[in-house]
């Protein structure tokens, strides 16, 4: 049951996080915003993790996975953001959502993870309606006409896998190690190529004066982003990573009903269709799997 919980944890945080994360990015830009996310994460973990670090360098196989999930989200990072500047929103979001079943794949044909057909049936309805949640018109999902043509869909895809392989890493390295070294580690390497960055572009110094003029959104997704991915590392330790990542992926639909009673945004028949499709079969999924 905890591990449901934690899986539930992480949906709302990512939910309301991806909230905040779209007016920061948009007051201070993305690479700032993700070294804000990052930074504080390293700080507020390490206390906690600082007796497992001795350990982690006698175990070589441990330390390259958590090197490996470092470099991935890097990876993933460049790709889905490149996807989002060069293609449509509303043709590169639906490709994006792919992350799931690949996740799913990577926990039962690598890990070994075994889950039942009833839960196997309910991830895939709780893909469809993601897909349906994110996916602003219907004919966006005819594919079979847009993906050689529409930009951004090959870095979406990209990106897409990169997820998927991302969420999986986190997984297997939670329960090798722990929850929280392992979402310590690979900040660690994600914050040191943002700080990097920053450095190079000569906007370090702007940092602080960021945090003074807009202190809401920076630290409200700041502890919501770090909190989401250590309450999903949580549930994987407890529960299949493929349940966890259910569960925890359908995040999209909260923030979805944000825009839609914050910012006032109008929905199509099939989102709202989307939306039920995907609350029902998480909901049973969480039943099932208790």
């Amino acid at each position: 049951m905890e591990g449901i919980l934690f899986a539930f944890g992480a949906l709302l945080c990512w939910g309301f996080g991806d909230f905040f994360i779209q007016k920061s990015s948009r007051i201070v830009g993305i690479w700032k915003s993700l070294f804000f996310i990052g930074i504080s994460g390293i700080i507020v973990i390490f206390p906690f993790i600082v007796s497992e670090l001795g350990g982690l360098l006698r175990e070589p196989k441990h330390l390259a996975v958590l090197f490996l999930a470092g470099l991935i989200v890097l990876f993933t990072a460049l790709f889905e953001f490149e996807s989002l500047r060069r293609g449509k929103l509303a043709i590169v979001e639906p490709v994006l959502g792919i992350e799931l079943p690949i996740t799913i794949g990577l926990s039962t044909l690598i890990w070994g993870e075994i889950i039942s057909l009833p839960q196997l049936l309910l991830s895939f309805t709780t893909f469809v309606g993601i897909i349906l949640v994110i996916t602003k018109h219907h004919t966006h999902l005819h594919y079979h006409r847009r993906i050689n043509i529409e930009k951004g869909v090959i870095f979406a895809s990209v990106g897409a896998i990169g997820m998927g392989l991302f969420n999986f890493l986190i997984g297997v390295g939670s329960q090798q190690t722990s929850p929280l070294l392992t979402i310590w580690f690979t900040s660690l390497l994600f914050t040191f190529v943002c700080f990097i960055y920053l450095a190079r572009h000569k906007i370090l110094h702007e940092l602080i004066e960021d945090i003074r003029k807009n202190p809401i959104p920076i630290i409200s997704v700041s502890i919501l982003d770090n909190l989401a991915w250590v309450l999903f590392a949580m549930s994987t330790t407890l529960i299949p990573i493929t349940i966890a990542t259910t569960i925890s992926e359908s995040y999209i639909v909260i923030t979805v009903l944000l825009g839609l009673f914050i910012n006032k945004e109008k929905l199509k028949w099939h989102q709202y269709v989307g939306i039920v499709v995907t609350i029902l079969s998480i909901i049973f999924l969480s039943g099932i799997s208790e």
